[in-house]
């Protein structure tokens, strides 16, 4: 059966294939389209298994908000070629979508979603490592549930954030908190928050050092606290200085809006070597 250039397209346009897979798939089942569909998942979920042990550090990040929700996803990728392709965004967008319509609590609810066509997650992921020829994964996905909500997306599509207000906020002033955080990356939105074994290895680190230094063993403790608040500073979002105006920190500049604004919440997903 002669296959024609506009099957070929039909199937390039269903499965994302290359036009040489689309061709060989629609000759080998004479035409038909869903066998031929069959033959290029099979390929997809082949090329998945030999790449298994590939590293996917590339990648498109993207996110999204909207009133009670925000998320990131990134679909990871082995090279910045195929995280450019038109293709492996639409792909990111989609399953950012379906993660805004449905709000799955984990990674592997997300997976289990279908897409527009009935299929899932993971069934286009895999489609697509065989469309590409490269490992690919769903590396992150995070969210914030609030009522005020923003998103950021650098420039690039390698780094997002998504953050919660508890009440509301001026758009402008919500964007400006996000690349705050973009940019500073924070470890937790205020002290307390700190991981009690990140709390530990900064005391330690500065004991060690003071030590070191030959301070006297009886101002060691009032030392390493004294660090401690200075890596508070630095690395705490409500205490750092803010990006705009370093005369004033970041709970001072939402203070500028609302005496009770501040930050609930906040998740930074990269794929930038920091």
């Amino acid at each position: 059966m002669a296959i024609s250039i506009q099957d070929i397209a039909k199937l390039r346009k269903m499965s994302g294939a290359g036009l040489t897979d689309c061709k060989h798939a629609l000759e080998e089942t004479n035409g038909d389209f869903d066998k031929a569909m069959e033959i290029i998942r099979a390929k997809g979920k082949a090329v998945a298994a030999k790449r298994s042990d590939r590293e996917a550090a590339e990648g498109c990040v993207l996110a999204d908000h909207a009133t009670g929700f925000a998320a990131i996803v990134s679909l990871q990728c082995e090279t910045d070629f195929v995280a450019k392709n038109e293709g492996h965004i639409q792909l990111t967008k989609d399953i950012l979508n379906v993660a805004m319509a449905k709000q799955p609590e984990n990674k592997e609810a997300l997976l289990a979603l279908a897409l527009a066509d009935g299929r899932t997650v993971a069934d286009h992921i895999t489609d697509r490592t065989g469309t590409t020829g490269e490992k690919m994964e769903l590396g992150a996905y995070e969210f914030v549930k609030a009522e005020h909500t923003i998103s950021y997306i650098h420039p690039g599509n390698k780094l997002a954030v998504v953050a919660a207000f508890n009440e509301a906020v001026d758009q402008e002033m919500a964007r400006m908190t996000a690349m705050q955080i973009a940019s500073m990356n924070p470890v937790a939105v205020r002290e307390e928050e700190v991981p009690q074994e990140v709390v530990e290895r900064e005391l330690k680190i500065a004991r060690e050092k003071a030590l070191e230094e030959g301070k006297k063993p009886e101002l060691i403790d009032r030392i390493a606290q004294g660090a401690l608040q200075k890596y508070y500073k630095e690395n705490t979002l409500l205490r750092q200085a803010f990006i705009s105006d370093g005369k004033m920190d970041v709970e001072a500049y939402l203070k500028t809006a609302s005496k009770t604004l501040t930050v609930n919440a906040f998740r930074r997903v990269t794929l930038n070597a920091e």
